[in-house]
């Protein structure tokens, strides 16, 4: 426990997911009286049914390549038939077992993280909050949630999350038109899944069934896959996604779903509809904001009910702070977290660094990944920053011909004049991982040349990196 702070402070967190989490154990280890309410675990919607669940189903088909490309590598399997002929075995999936796995992973998960606070002293309370006024939550709990539990506090943390976006056309039946929460309790891969959104959370999860095996139809309104991230990055996938036999269906506005029996319809804005045996939504989120008391306890909301925060993630009640996807930043579990201990950090007296969007590190889950850190290039062109880049394809990496990597590159930014790397973008296998370095030259504004001179291990796909900034350096001399 931290020196400096009495235990005469309290804090009350409605919400365990990753901001809740984070703003929970951060304010008892400031020494402060902490209470987290929470309806579903402690973990939030992030553990039990979103980040976590569908990291380790695509962690399971990256698995499943893996084996499928193995034969490339002169890994070949077989396996003998009574008479002894060697047989080339088929990769099966057990979506039954997989799913089996991840729930239970996730519910691991969740119970380490409140056995964290709970070692902490964190008190936990199992149901629904809401505010009453700006310095008190109100927990009902119990058969029906008909007993109630005030609590007051100094400071209060609202970290309630957000919920897939449901259409009055397409409504979720949870067993053949899904949202990504639903997906866990599928027996059997789906013979056709058509994916409506082909935002992050689309294009993970039709990468993630198509290489587990299910035919897939992603269906885009806009003119290319992940509309909103690097153009080149994007171009790629598309290639991928082409290859495993995809379909993807561009400029194509779901207009309806419909099921019919063991059948979904997707019916398009020009007329044509798509048939398929399930049919997952990813169409966005919306945040858990309603009807929780913050209207009336003076919190502001926006007209899409995101709370607005300022840079340490307070609301305009000065005790009322909050974190995640319920607010207006950005919707990241590892943004989360940080607003979380930045909230408790600056209500508690603490030193607290406002996180900058412009240093967000983010990940695709794809096959393959895509990370990204700090500015990208239309950030640079819109700003008006004389930056310059440089793309360096993975092919040309030693290490990822050894491994069998033909896709992918490593893109750098940087100002023009000083060399200060200030973004960049890597499209690779664990590019999450990869992204770390510039990710920490970006948070210390290193220039390419310094970032140059760091010792990369040969052969290593890190090697990308300094290979790049090397090649960086010549644009500037010196």
């Amino acid at each position: 426990m931290s020196q400096g702070f009495a235990r005469t402070q309290t804090v009350a967190v409605l919400g365990g997911g990753p901001g809740g989490y984070e703003a929970a154990l951060a304010a008892a280890q400031l020494g402060a009286e902490v209470t987290l309410i929470e309806r579903a675990g402690v973990g939030g919607a992030a553990v039990m049914t979103d980040v976590v669940p569908s990291k380790s189903l695509i962690a399971t088909a990256d698995a499943a390549v893996a084996i499928a490309a193995a034969s490339d590598l002169g890994v070949q399997l077989f396996a003998r038939n009574d008479a002894g002929t060697p047989l080339r075995p088929e990769i099966a999936i057990n979506l039954a077992a997989v799913n089996h796995r991840i729930l239970a992973l996730a519910a691991q998960q969740s119970e380490d993280m409140r056995q964290q606070l709970v070692d902490e002293g964190v008190r936990i309370i199992s149901g629904h909050g809401r505010l009453d006024g700006p310095h008190a939550l109100v927990a009902s709990t119990g058969e029906g949630g008909v007993d109630f539990d005030r609590i007051e506090a100094g400071t209060i943390v609202v970290a309630v999350g957000a919920s897939p976006r449901e259409l009055d056309s397409a409504r979720p039946d949870g067993e053949r038109i899904l949202t990504w929460t639903q997906l866990y309790d599928m027996k059997a891969l789906p013979e056709h899944l058509i994916v409506v959104g082909s935002g992050v959370t689309g294009a993970e999860f039709a990468s993630a069934y198509m290489n587990l095996g299910a035919q897939v139809t992603l269906v885009s309104s806009r003119d290319r896959v992940l509309p909103g991230e690097d153009g080149d990055a994007a171009e790629v996938l598309e290639k991928v996604f082409a290859r495993g036999g995809m379909t993807v269906l561009s400029k194509a506005r779901a207009e309806s779903v419909t099921r019919t029996g063991d059948e979904v319809v997707v019916a398009l804005a020009d007329g044509r509809t798509v048939t398929g045996s399930h049919c997952l939504l990813a169409v966005g989120s919306i945040p858990n904001t309603a009807g929780i008391g913050l209207e009336e306890a003076g919190v502001r909301l926006t007209p899409s009910g995101h709370i607005p925060v300022n840079r340490v993630a307070r609301t305009e009640i000065p005790s009322v702070y909050a974190a995640g996807d319920c607010t207006t930043f950005v919707p990241l579990a590892s943004v989360a977290s940080m607003q979380g201990r930045t909230a408790v950090f600056h209500a508690l007296g603490d030193t607290a660094i406002p996180p900058e969007r412009g240093r967000i590190a983010a990940n695709i889950f794809t096959a393959p990944e895509i990370a990204t850190v700090g500015l990208q290039e239309r950030d640079l062109e819109s700003s008006g920053l004389a930056g310059y880049a440089h793309k360096l394809p993975l092919a040309a990496n030693p290490r990822a011909k050894m491994i069998g990597v033909s896709e992918g590159f490593v893109k750098l930014f940087a100002l023009e004049g000083s060399g200060t790397v200030v973004g960049g973008v890597i499209v690779a296998p664990r590019a999450s991982e990869l992204i770390y370095p510039v990710a920490i030259a970006v948070e210390r504004r290193l220039t390419v040349d310094q970032v140059s001179r760091v010792f990369a291990v040969y052969p290593s796909l890190t090697g990308s990196i300094t290979d790049a900034t090397r090649a960086m350096h010549r644009v500037h001399g010196g």
